[in-house]
C-alpha cells in the first residue's frame, strides 16, 4: 500500500464529492410554499449561493464557509427525530453540491425528498419532487428542465410574467406553473397576478402561507 492511500481526505475533498455538506441550518416546521403547502417537513438549508437575488430574505446563507460541514450520516440522524418523513433541501442554492450521496440516504430510511432550487448548476440528486424557481440574476443550467416538477416564479415587476413564461416553455407539459407575489410586493402585485391567472389558467398563484400564519 502506498503511503497516499494512507491520507484522509480533506473536507474540501469531501464536500466535492457530497459526502460532506455545509449547513446553515435544519429545522421541522410546516411547509408555506408549492404543491406540498401545509405538509410537515424537514428543511435542510445548505449554506452558499452565487446566485445573489436582492430580494433574499436568507442572504446570510451566500456564504458557504460561514456555516459547519456536516456529514450526510449526521443530517440524516437529525432529520430521524422528528416524526415527518417529508425532506426539503434548499439554500442558498443547493445544486452547488453533489446531492446524490445525501438523497440516497435519505430514501434508504424512508424519506420523501423535495428540492427548492433556481437550476443555476447541474442537477443532482434522487428527488421525488423538484420546484425549479429560476432567477433572473443567474441564468439557469439546461438540466433543470426536464427535471421540474413546479415552475415557481417569484414576481418582483411586471417584466416578470415575460420571464415565467419564457422558462415554461422550457420545462415538460406535466410540471405545475405557479406565480408567486415577493413577499415586500405583494401589495402591488398580488391583484396583478390574479388577474393574470384567471386570464392564463395554465398557471396556479404561490403564496408563502407561513409568513401570514407566522410559521417559522
Amino acid at each position: 500500500m502506498h503511503t497516499l492511500d494512507l491520507v484522509a481526505p480533506t473536507t474540501q475533498e469531501l464536500v466535492a464529492s457530497g459526502l460532506q455538506l455545509p449547513v446553515m441550518e435544519a429545522f421541522y416546521t410546516i411547509q408555506g410554499e408549492g404543491r406540498f403547502t401545509g405538509n410537515p417537513a424537514y428543511f435542510i438549508r445548505l449554506g452558499g449561493c452565487d446566485v445573489g437575488c436582492v430580494w433574499c430574505d436568507v442572504k446570510e446563507s451566500w456564504e458557504a464557509a460561514k456555516w459547519p460541514v456536516l456529514s450526510i450520516e449526521k443530517i440524516v440522524e437529525d432529520a430521524l427525530a422528528f416524526p415527518g418523513r417529508l425532506v426539503v433541501i434548499t439554500g442558498g442554492e443547493p445544486l452547488m453540491y453533489n446531492l446524490d450521496p445525501l438523497t440516497k440516504l435519505l430514501k434508504e430510511k424512508g424519506f420523501t425528498t423535495n428540492i427548492e432550487t433556481s437550476g443555476a448548476h447541474p442537477f443532482s440528486g434522487d428527488f421525488d419532487w423538484v420546484c425549479f424557481s429560476p432567477k433572473k440574476f443567474k441564468k439557469p443550467h439546461p438540466s433543470i428542465y426536464a427535471e421540474a416538477d413546479e415552475l415557481k416564479v417569484v414576481i418582483y415587476n411586471k417584466s416578470d410574467f415575460n420571464f415565467a413564461e419564457d422558462h415554461a416553455k422550457l420545462v415538460n407539459p406535466t410540471c405545475e406553473l405557479r406565480l408567486q407575489p415577493e413577499w415586500s410586493k405583494a401589495a402591488k402585485f398580488t391583484p396583478e397576478i390574479v388577474e393574470y391567472v384567471k386570464n392564463h389558467p395554465t398557471w396556479k398563484i404561490s403564496l408563502q402561507t407561513h409568513k401570514f400564519m407566522d410559521i417559522p
